[in-house]
């Protein structure tokens, strides 16, 4: 099966598509963490259009960047030819043909002329906005695009009319890049390599996931052996990388808490926080709080890496080169898979939470982790008609047993959650199981309205089935 050339991001694409059709000037925002399909999005958006300019900076200089644009922007506006090599003159000129002029890399075209965004203030304010002219500036550099477009403190700051913080794509569309169908095998496949979509395009499709996760992660000449390292080092300049490194590590093995990581990692606490707040802002790490709790209020935390392929690179690649490479074609078998399926349980939890919308209907207020004293629940949705629904997951090669619910249900009697309109919750439990239930469960679900179980084909076809309906 060949990888398809582009999938969904339908709203991305929609949302584009009308700004370029708009009647008055419009400035969009598209960045986010690299390798999520930035560029793609916006040449698809673009194509087939005869009013459109996509450029894409490099890292050279201010001269060099400025001939590059005009030389591409010719192709469809020959006039700029005879147009001053400079910002506010070419982008003046364009807005009269109410174009749409697509800056791919921006934070390049900022580090060789950090004037880039003074200038295009003030060419914006004095003759773009009685155009109807699209500008779109698109960024992987996190870090730049907040401060130097996005911030308060940007020259551009609210002149954009439209941001795009483009995510990894969901389950239901990463699906149709994995090499392997069933139910069990999209979810690993998920909880390896996530929704980004450059590591989708680099399985075979004719290979199954473990001899993927062997050719492309693990073996040293693969295209994913280094990519957390290299993006860490190159696209983030991350400085003090070693101890980014021990702090994703920590969290990649289980160090979940604050004073977890920092033991782990030799730091004191307070000088963790800085750390963290950074790879926060990088969309790598991402902090849990109890679902119930205020986050302004509570100093509960726990944090976890968001991209799926670093949490498994962190556990089974960082630092085991020289094992790895003993091991050879036998390190998937010999490294991963024995505590492969204790790696996949917090996975399966993130995808049960995921898909929660979807195995129960109902509107929202939150989704999430609960936690307090000795009791924890991997699901829990807090739903607007004061419904409390609490899960949990067993990724595990035993069945789910009534004693499995009882337990579910004695830790759900400890949340305290006052529904919308007040009163008390009513409950509702779900079980969800790799390896399915027990007679006994199954017999007690068939007899109760308040207990759902769900196997993983149960949670991939979710989705399918509720707009199938």
């Amino acid at each position: 099966m060949a990888h398809p050339r582009f999938v969904n991001r339908k709203d991305e694409l929609e949302m584009l598509r009308s700004q370029f059709e708009s009647d008055t000037a419009e400035l969009l925002v598209v960045y986010g963490r690299r390798r999520l399909g930035k560029s793609t999005l916006v040449r698809e958006a673009v194509r087939g259009r005869d009013d459109a300019i996509y450029w894409q900076a490099t890292e050279e200089t201010s001269e060099v960047q400025l001939t590059n644009f005009v030389e591409t922007a010719r192709e469809t506006f020959p006039l700029v030819e005879d147009i001053k090599r400079d910002w506010e003159a070419l982008l003046r000129a364009l807005g009269r043909q109410d174009a749409v002029v697509v800056l791919d890399e921006f934070p390049y075209l900022i580090e060789s002329d950090d004037a880039v965004p003074s200038k295009m203030q003030r060419v914006w304010d004095m003759h773009l906005e009685e155009t109807a002219m699209t500008l779109v500036l698109v960024g992987s550099s996190i870090s730049i695009m907040e401060e130097k477009v996005l911030g308060g403190g940007s020259p551009l700051y609210g002149r954009r009319t439209a941001t795009i913080d483009l995510p990894p794509l969901a389950l239901d569309d990463a699906r149709r890049f994995y090499p392997e169908d069933d139910a069990d095998s999209i979810i690993q496949t998920w909880g390896v390599f996530g929704g980004t979509p450059y590591y989708l395009q680099a399985l075979t499709s004719s290979a199954s996931l473990s001899e993927n996760i062997q050719s492309h992660v693990l073996s040293e000449h693969g295209v994913l052996h280094n990519e957390p390292e290299f993006l860490l080092r190159t696209e983030f300049g991350i400085r003090e990388p070693q101890t980014y490194y021990t702090i994703l590590r920590a969290i990649a093995t289980g160090k979940r808490e604050a004073n977890e990581i920092a033991d782990f990692a030799g730091l004191d606490s307070n000088a963790l926080g800085s750390y963290l707040s950074k790879l926060r802002r990088l969309r790598l790490v991402e902090r849990d709080i109890p679902v119930t709790a205020n986050p302004n209020a509570t100093r509960k935390s726990r944090y976890r890496l968001k991209e799926p392929l670093f949490r498994f690179w962190f556990r089974y690649v960082y630092g085991q080169t020289g094992k790895l490479a003993q091991l050879g074609d036998d390190a998937y078998e010999q490294l991963v898979e024995p505590t492969f399926s204790e790696y996949m349980g917090s996975m399966f939890e993130i995808v049960c939470q995921n898909r929660l919308p979807s195995l129960v209907p109902n509107t929202y207020q939150g989704i999430g982790y609960w936690w307090h004293k000795d009791h924890e629940l991997d699901v829990v949705g807090l739903a607007s008609d004061g419904t409390l629904v609490a899960g949990e997951c067993k990724y595990m090669t035993r069945e789910m047993t009534e004693g499995d619910l009882a337990d579910l249900e004695r830790s759900a009697t400890h949340v305290q959650w006052t529904p919308p309109n007040g009163g008390s919750p009513d409950y509702h439990y779900c079980c969800f199981c790799r390896s399915g239930f027990s007679d006994g469960l199954e017999q007690t679900a068939a007899e109760r309205d308040d207990v759902s179980l769900f196997t993983p084909t149960d949670i991939v076809e979710a989705n399918r089935e509720a707009a199938s309906s």
